[in-house]
């Protein structure tokens, strides 16, 4: 067992900050997770002894038993009643929804949907008849009639638009083109001159408050924030980081150690329990209760076997002849009553009742016998 065993992720030298920690957390560490191990170890083959002896079988009862009261008496009300039942309903609607429902369908619906498509297809060829006839004459007239009022209407808006252009034109387009060419032009320059003026002063102000704030804040804040982390945080982080790498390997190779150790707690007292238990167990089994067995069953139960064998055979011997005696009764009762059952009446054969090998000289034949 080496406690200074290097792990094959570290590479490079080591610092004497690290080979000074390694030692004791190790054994510290190994100290307190020797017994969490063990303990946990046993609580694992319990639990496995745990399942295989108990829940397991148990598991396998509940499921039987939950088959056996609950998915067997639904498959069977599923099977034989609720089956049966559809299929009942099932003829039940058929014949007294299904069939009424075609007969009406085939015997009165279609005769009046025939009917019905006649009479509205002499009422289409009539308003066809109406449409070619009447109002298409009248629509190409009424068409003709807007068509010329469209031209005189069109020939006026002309007019008038041109009218309107005009005027609009000499009383508003140009006097409002010579207020901006000649008077808000100017102004519009004049006003973005000044306000380029105002934003260069102002940026002027801003950029001298900015580099202030930034040579204030970093003064007061970054370059001590800066001291601060690269003086003090850095080293406290690697030492915290070195002293953390070395407890969780610690905590590996400890758990590691622990197993071994566990195991050879667990096989030392398998063997004891062995020694003190089923080693006795088994010689007495072997040496008492196995002899005692085989003379059990040699003096007292296959002499016991053997009776009850031949108790049945007389059993059967006298339930078949009390069968025969009863069969023979309702025979005789039979006759009794009723007299003797007819005999069949024997019927000629053309065959011979004997069957004897024929030859070509042989007068017993089916076309030549007497």
């Amino acid at each position: 067992m080496d406690l200074e065993k290097p792990s094959p992720q570290r590479q490079g030298p080591e610092g004497c900050l690290t080979v000074a920690v390694r030692v004791p957390v190790r054994i510290v560490v190994l100290v307190l997770v020797v017994p969490v191990r063990v303990v946990w170890d046993a609580l694992v083959v319990g639990g496995r002894f745990l399942k295989d002896t108990v829940l397991r079988p148990l598991g396998r009862v509940l499921a039987w038993v939950g088959r056996a009261v609950f998915v067997r008496p639904w498959v069977a009300l599923w099977r034989y009643v609720v089956v049966s039942v559809g299929r009942a309903l099932g003829r039940l609607g058929s014949v007294l929804v299904v069939v009424p429902l075609v007969w009406v369908y085939r015997w009165v619906l279609t005769l009046v949907g025939h009917v019905l498509a006649w009479v509205a297809r002499g009422i289409g060829s009539a308003l066809a008849w109406v449409y070619a006839r009447v109002l298409t004459p009248v629509g190409r007239a009424a068409a003709w009639l807007l068509k010329g009022v469209g031209v005189v209407l069109a020939a006026v808006g002309v007019g008038v638009y041109t009218g309107v252009a005009w005027l609009v034109r000499w009383l508003l387009v140009v006097p409002a083109l010579w207020l901006y060419a000649w008077v808000l032009t100017p102004v519009g320059r004049a006003i973005a001159w000044a306000a380029k003026g105002l934003v260069w002063v102002g940026s002027a102000v801003i950029d001298g408050v900015g580099a202030a704030l930034y040579w204030t804040v970093r003064v007061l804040l970054v370059l001590p924030a800066l001291a601060l982390w690269r003086r003090v945080l850095v080293p406290v982080g690697r030492v915290l980081t070195v002293v953390g790498r070395e407890v969780g390997e610690a905590l590996g190779h400890a758990w590691r150690v622990a197993g071994h150790v566990s195991l050879a707690v667990g096989r030392f007292l398998g063997t004891l329990f062995r020694w003190i238990f089923v080693e006795p167990v088994r010689g007495v089994y072997r040496s008492v209760l196995t002899p005692v067995g085989h003379v059990v069953r040699d003096v007292v139960l296959r002499p016991a076997a053997e009776v009850a064998r031949t108790l049945g055979r007389a059993a059967r011997q006298a339930l078949a002849s009390a069968r025969e005696t009863v069969r023979q009764a309702r025979a005789d009762v039979r006759r009794t009553l009723f007299g003797e059952p007819r005999q069949p009446r024997p019927v000629a054969r053309r065959e011979p009742p004997v069957r004897e090998t024929r030859t070509l000289d042989s007068s017993r034949t089916a076309l030549t016998k007497d």
